[in-house]
């Protein structure tokens, strides 16, 4: 649940502030008066409708894992158990699947016939292709002008500077960002102890290379690129999540949703 920026007249008291010329004087509180001899305003504060976007990378990088689908299937429960909390608590979910240069996009609704549509989408998403996530982003922060929150589910394997400004754009644009990392064990800890072809899932180049020979100074980069995506999303006020694809979902949503609400109250 979220509350508005916006202040005026509900049910739920805020705060008192002073009164200048020109406010209107039925929100005057004249028992504070009559006790202070000044004039203070009641505050309060509404509840308001959000707008969620689910942004899924399903370029052909996704398709890597242990586990049956690999990132994307993992993917997909995230989303999918998200855009059904959004719908259940009345707010708006939406959906954009980008896999290079088709963008497939369902635009934020209400009603549980959506939610069927998007679940619907979301089941026939393939992993495929160069990445489209940064031109996605872009107009995404482009075409929406009114405050939404974006949540994008990717393991984010491009370049790093372009995938940070499109950060910076959602960010400028006053959206609430957060971002899941998606990342298999085996790419993370690359324990691999014979000599493989490593085939890029995004285009036609492949490699043959002796891993323990590797491995070293691919975990040194790795980690390098980890850690400055970690460093960006901090700059930019993004609420990054790195996942393993072998973490119970349910206890990742779990983790994400109360850290959220603690956050929520305690902010002013």
């Amino acid at each position: 649940m979220h509350k508005s920026p916006h202040r005026g007249s509900s049910v739920e008291f805020a705060e008192y502030r002073n009164y200048v010329p020109g406010d209107d004087i039925r929100r005057l509180d004249w028992r504070v008066f009559a006790r202070t001899d000044r004039f203070f305003l009641k505050e309060y504060e509404a509840e308001t409708n959000l707008r969620c976007y689910f942004v899924l990378d399903a370029s052909g990088s996704m398709r890597f894992g242990q586990a049956p689908g690999g990132k994307l299937a993992y993917a997909k429960r995230l989303i999918a158990t998200l855009a059904y909390i959004t719908a259940h608590q009345g707010d708006a979910s939406g959906l954009i699947c980008a896999t290079g240069k088709t963008v497939v996009e369902i635009p934020p609704r209400r009603n549980p016939a959506h939610l069927k549509v998007l679940f619907e989408t979301l089941d026939k998403a393939e992993a495929r292709g160069e990445t489209g996530l940064i031109t996605a982003l872009h107009d995404l922060a482009e075409r929406v002008r009114r405050r939404a929150m974006v949540v994008v589910v990717s393991d984010f394997f491009c370049d790093l500077e372009p995938l940070l400004e499109c950060f910076q754009h959602l960010r400028f644009q006053k959206h609430d960002l957060a971002v899941f990392q998606l990342l298999d064990r085996e790419e993370l800890e690359f324990q691999f102890d014979r000599p493989l072809r490593f085939v890029d899932l995004e285009s036609s180049v492949s490699i043959v290379s002796e891993p323990s020979s590797i491995r070293d100074e691919y975990l040194r980069q790795f980690g390098l690129f980890l850690e400055q995506l970690r460093r960006g999303c901090n700059e930019f006020g993004v609420d990054y999540r790195q996942v393993v694809t072998d973490q119970d979902y349910e206890r990742v949503l779990a983790d994400y949703l109360i850290e959220r609400a603690h956050l929520a109250a305690s902010s002013p």
